[in-house]
């Protein structure tokens, strides 16, 4: 992945892709795939899998999941997400900050594997560690 830009869609962006909600965040995508490294973390992937299996019956957004998964990266959370994550949640805590715990899982991923989050949630504002993030979703 090195001298590739490695983007790490968080789950409210890949909910956002795979419902249609955000024709923005599609859009977004689609201009980045085959120019650049589009990944989620396993985290997300778990997420994203929770929230289907809650909903047997959307076989549509079933499906939609599957095809996102099948064109996009999934990265394994490894020893060096671990390690950024023990690093990144001690200084949050130090510093009075916090995020939820699957956030805080994903933004040690994308601090681990130097990607640019894209998200549309505020609360990884507050992660300094993280390059800056970025929102496809601005129809939202």
């Amino acid at each position: 992945m090195k001298g590739t830009t490695l983007y790490l869609l968080d789950t409210n962006t890949v909910a956002y892709i795979v419902s249609g909600r955000s024709q923005a965040a599609r859009r977004a995508m689609s201009k980045q795939i085959g120019h650049s490294v589009l990944a989620i973390s396993a985290i997300t992937e778990a997420e994203m899998l929770y929230g289907l299996a809650k909903k047997p019956a959307a076989t549509r957004l079933r499906a939609a999941v599957e095809a996102l998964f099948s064109t996009i990266r999934i990265l394994p959370w490894d020893s060096d997400a671990a390690r950024a994550y023990g690093t990144l949640r001690a200084r949050m805590s130090a510093a009075g900050k916090s995020l939820s715990n699957m956030d805080m899982l994903i933004a040690a991923h994308a601090v681990a594997t130097d990607a640019i989050l894209v998200t549309n949630d505020k609360a990884f504002l507050q992660v300094e560690a993280l390059r800056p993030t970025l929102n496809w979703a601005t129809d939202i």
